[in-house]
């Protein structure tokens, strides 16, 4: 069996950090999956920079600056290509929380041995909630459930 080396630095977490073009919008959008701030960073009395909470996981969300110095809007399109998986106990519960809170949600699927519940947030990010299961791969939820 091989022994998992530990780093120099004892890495303990990877929190995904995403820009985004309201800060507002998405601490909005995120708080409705359930996710709670837990820090923040407020300058001109204006959230500039925030750290969400969801049980052991954790994102951090900034906006862009339109101006000054610190300018920095993406004039590429946010999200392409980016994926944050939640690994949780069960997913098919997250969907069942968006259904009842009109969050707009994909119908879970199997993939890679997991349910995947999949979320696109207001910057195009894409969020999954995945759970273990022994389910046939590709199965869609409706045809599971019948």
């Amino acid at each position: 069996m091989k022994v998992q080396a530990e780093s120099p630095g004892k890495v303990k977490q990877a929190v995904p950090f995403l820009w985004v073009n309201d800060i507002e919008r998405s601490v909005q959008y995120y708080e409705a999956l359930g996710f709670e701030m837990s820090n923040k960073w407020i300058q001109e009395d204006k959230l500039r920079w925030c750290w969400l909470q969801i049980d052991a996981a954790a994102i951090m969300l900034q906006e862009f600056w339109n101006e000054g110095q610190h300018a920095n809007l993406s004039k590429h399109a946010l999200g392409e290509g980016v994926a944050v998986c939640f690994m949780c106990v069960d997913a098919l519960a997250v969907y069942h929380a968006a259904l009842l809170k009109q969050i707009a949600v994909q119908e879970p699927f199997v993939g890679n041995g997991m349910w995947v519940t999949a979320f696109t947030d207001p910057d195009n990010y894409k969020i999954f909630f995945e759970s273990v299961t022994d389910v046939a791969e590709e199965t869609k939820y409706s045809a599971w459930n019948k």
